[in-house]
């Protein structure tokens, strides 16, 4: 808070009285601006206050005569307790002169009616205020050409490849990257989150600080496809649907929103008023039109995409929730929170089945579950990856903990390869970790950015091809 502060310095000398006009910038002298904290201020405030009231107290105001209780009306007549104070007549009469109109003794003051200026309607544009909901999407293409010579777009899985990409992944064994292949650079901010469309991987979606999503090209030409603009602060999540066709993203603009991963078209809109963390697709084929988000204010909210409704709500965490993980055939659901605890649900029932918080457990900030099914892997704010069983007892396993990357202070995603090997991490110092799943030694460790590096994903498909983003903005992809 800035407060103007009165300089009485007076007596200038007739040398000095130039310089002394110059150097004042009110009439009566000079006001310097200082800076104070609120709280002083209002200190200051009061204790004015306060001995300006005593000094109003110590002149006791005094009441005019009680009268003659003989005189009904008139002058002198009875007045009583009702006597009004001396100075209170003068102020009235006062009034009544400003107002240019002396009150006879019998009148009455009457407030005029302040007649309100006659104002032209505001036209519609000006009350406007936001833009409809319909035009704040929109959509850029970025390829050569939307359709190929058959008609088909970019959601066409490519088969004039060296791999099937519609083969079951995990069928094949899988190797650590030696080198870097390509760089995608278009967001302007930090990369949060990378998504390889499902199954086949032929598609890498990205969302940025820079409140946009893009989808890229994983073969071929590796180009941006499309960019997806619509929120107005930085996305925070995304997620493909099980099919691929539709796309979630959460921002913190409090939105969470459905997208055509074909056409860029925003299909419906979702929101609580508050934060969404993490949001997930349910995996299923019965439920894959429903998802779940864990949100600010510590509740999971379920939502269906079909009516837009809100269906369940899963309200026991004491902290924004983190991550999210669909585990036993996906019945099952994992969440972790910054109260340090992870809860286990089972789907529509908002009653945890399992509630694990020990003392020595540090808040869980990304999640991965293992292509077996029968463990997730968490990435724990004391620099290692700690790993829970999914099944029914959710007990840790303390044999399976993966050290020597540094995360604190840092959302870094963890990815397990396809086939269940190995285990990959960023790091806050610009590195990529890979770690042996059985012996849990770090496998190799290489330098992927100058900053750290937030998201990490596995190709579902390849042998050993993953992507990696930073907070520089720009996407790498490696082999």
């Amino acid at each position: 808070m800035e407060v103007a502060v009165y300089n009485g310095k007076g007596g200038v000398s007739a040398s000095t009285q130039n310089n002394a006009l110059k150097r004042k910038n009110l009439p009566t002298g000079h006001a310097e601006e200082i800076a104070i904290s609120h709280s002083t201020f209002k200190a200051q405030r009061l204790k004015w206050n306060h001995a300006e009231g005593e000094a109003r107290d110590l002149v006791k105001p005094k009441r005019q005569k009680k009268g003659d209780p003989s005189i009904v009306d008139g002058e002198g007549s009875y007045r009583g307790p009702w006597a009004r104070y001396e100075d209170q007549d003068q102020a009235y009469e006062d009034e009544a002169a400003i107002a240019g109109e002396e009150l006879a003794s019998d009148e009455e003051y009457i407030e005029e009616a302040i007649v309100p200026p006659t104002m032209p309607a505001l036209p519609a544009a000006s009350t406007d205020y936001a833009d409809s909901l319909e035009t704040s999407e929109t959509t850029e293409f970025h390829g050569e050409e939307q359709f190929d010579y058959q008609g088909r777009t970019y959601m066409h899985v490519p088969q004039d490849l060296d791999i099937d990409l519609r083969q079951e992944p995990s069928t094949q064994k899988n190797y650590v990257p030696k080198k870097q292949i390509h760089v995608w650079k278009s967001h302007t901010k930090a990369i949060t989150s990378l998504r390889f469309f499902p199954s086949s991987g032929h598609l890498l979606l990205s969302s940025s600080a820079d409140s946009k999503l893009k989808i890229w090209d994983a073969y071929h030409s590796r180009s941006l496809l499309r960019t997806f603009s619509g929120h107005t602060k930085s996305v925070t999540d995304s997620c493909f649907s099980p099919s691929g066709t539709t796309f979630l993203s959460a921002s913190y603009d409090r939105q969470m929103k459905l997208w055509d991963t074909e056409y860029g078209k925003c299909i419906s809109r979702f929101t609580t008023g508050k934060i969404p963390h993490v949001i997930r697709f349910n995996p299923s084929e019965q439920n894959s039109h429903e998802f779940l988000a864990g949100m600010s204010d510590k509740k999971i909210v379920q939502f269906d995409t079909r009516s837009g409704e809100m269906t369940q709500e899963y309200d026991h965490h004491l902290g924004p929730v983190n991550t999210i993980t669909f585990v036993d055939q996906d019945r099952r659901f994992i969440t972790t929170s910054d109260d340090k605890s992870l809860r286990a649900w089972e789907y529509n029932i908002p009653v945890p089945i399992k509630f694990i918080a020990e003392p020595y457990m540090y808040s869980l900030v990304r999640a991965s579950p293992h292509p077996s099914g029968k463990y997730v892997a968490f990435q724990s704010g004391d620099n290692q990856i700690v790993v829970y069983a999914s099944t029914d007892r959710f007990r840790q396993n303390r044999k399976k903990s993966f050290r020597g990357h540094n995360n604190a202070g840092y959302a870094i995603d963890v990815s397990i390869s396809p086939d269940g090997q190995f285990v990959m991490s960023g790091d806050s110092g610009g590195y990529v970790c890979f770690w042996d799943w059985k012996t849990c030694k770090m496998w190799h460790k290489m330098i992927a950015a100058d900053g750290p590096v937030v998201c990490a994903q596995w190709h579902p498909q390849e042998s050993s091809k993953v992507a990696t983003a930073g907070l520089d903005g720009a996407i790498k992809y490696w082999d």
